[in-house]
């Protein structure tokens, strides 16, 4: 089967978290056999950003890494949906994609079918913006699309409520297993470490109670990975003792969790506030590297995980540091809860199993697909 994809970007990571899962899921479906043609803009802002920040050395590292992800750079002023589209049986436009883009596929697909050929055409929608932003998103003319597929029950929903899809699917991000595993070939040489981007000042507060505060209590060798850090920021990481190391490729993110003894998960504020069930693409590949896990909270309303088990919840400041204290002195309980969140996210949560979800939504939208054997999941897309 032919799958074309458009999205932002997947040859850059940089403040772009859509190219995590989406990298995975690409090199499942390859595996598989299927033939998936990836496009992304030109003047992506993603990449722009990385290569002005670390020139063009990523982009051939990228391509080392994910052999089977070669996406094809295009201008939207002249690109030619006929030869993109050509034979395609599935397309996929993920939400960062321009509103000239997202209609422009869909009336193709229009054009197609009255031609006597068909594809299925979804929406993949992975942020908050639906509920932060409803009026840009209901720019986006989904009017001849097939479905959505949604990365929470709560954006499935608010897309059918709101009527902007006739179909909407939940398929939440999940992690590419093939990278992200256990890398433990020496000691760990800090305590805490966390990669995440500053987060457009969505959880400014949060982060300073659930990571600066506590490292700097509790006088943690600690280090943070990640971008668009403003001043006040560094100037905050540096008075809590916390060494700030910018821009990590994703890919090398594992690496990171090795060297180090714990980490933490802090959302952003519109997940845990309007957003109950979508834990972003975070948690599941710091639990699929075998790290222990704190979280502030949110609500695993759609019961992925096992609050407790998996990875521990913190309630406040005061509770984070608790915690942390408990699992830097007694390692057999954190590396015990630590292998329980890989079995999870190894039996539920893999690129994987979401290749074959897709799949699944693909044959029941009509698609011929050679479909694969089960996962070993309870957990499937729901219409």
């Amino acid at each position: 089967m032919r799958i074309v994809l458009f999205c932002h970007s997947l040859l850059s990571d940089w403040n772009h978290g859509n190219a995590h899962f989406l990298r995975g899921v690409v090199t499942e479906l390859a595996l598989r056999g299927h033939e998936v043609h990836v496009h992304e803009p030109r003047d992506a802002w993603s990449l722009q950003n990385l290569i002005a920040d670390h020139g063009e050395a990523p982009l051939d590292e990228v391509k080392a890494v994910y052999p089977h992800v070669a996406p094809i750079r295009y201008d939207l002023a002249s690109l030619d949906l006929d030869r993109a589209l050509e034979g395609a049986s599935l397309v996929i436009v993920h939400e960062w994609s321009e509103p000239e883009l997202v209609a422009r596929v869909g009336a193709h697909r229009v054009g197609v079918n009255r031609a006597g050929a068909s594809y299925r055409l979804l929406f993949h929608d992975t942020h908050h913006r639906s509920v932060t932003d409803p009026g840009a998103m209901a720019r986006y003319d989904l009017t001849h699309y097939d479905g959505v597929l949604a990365f929470g029950r709560v954006i499935r929903d608010l897309y059918l409520a709101r009527r902007w899809a006739r179909r909407a699917f939940i398929w939440h991000e999940a992690a590419d297993a093939r990278v992200f595993r256990p890398r433990r070939e020496a000691a760990p040489e800090r305590d805490l470490v966390w990669v995440g981007n500053w987060g457009d000042e969505e959880r400014t507060r949060e982060l300073d109670e659930f990571l600066i505060g506590p490292a700097r209590d509790l006088g943690l060798s600690a280090r943070v990975h990640g971008v668009r850090y403003p001043e006040h920021a560094r100037a905050a990481l540096a008075s809590a003792g916390i060494e700030y190391r910018g821009w990590l490729a994703n890919y090398r993110a594992p690496e990171a969790f090795g060297r180090a003894r714990l980490t933490v998960h802090v959302p952003r504020r519109p997940y845990v506030e309007s957003l109950p069930g979508i834990p972003t693409i975070r948690p599941f590949e710091a639990m699929a590297c075998a790290i222990p896990l704190v979280c502030s909270p949110w609500n695993d309303a759609e019961e992925l995980f096992s609050p407790g088990r998996d990875y521990l919840v913190a309630r406040d400041g005061d509770e984070m540091k608790k915690h942390l204290r408990a699992l830097l002195a007694d390692p057999a309980m954190a590396a015990e809860m630590a292998e329980r969140g890989r079995k999870t996210v190894l039996a539920r949560h893999t690129c994987a199993h979401r290749a074959e979800e897709l799949l699944r939504i693909a044959a029941d939208l009509g698609v011929d697909v050679d479909l694969p054997a089960p996962a070993a999941t309870p957990h499937r897309a729901t219409a």
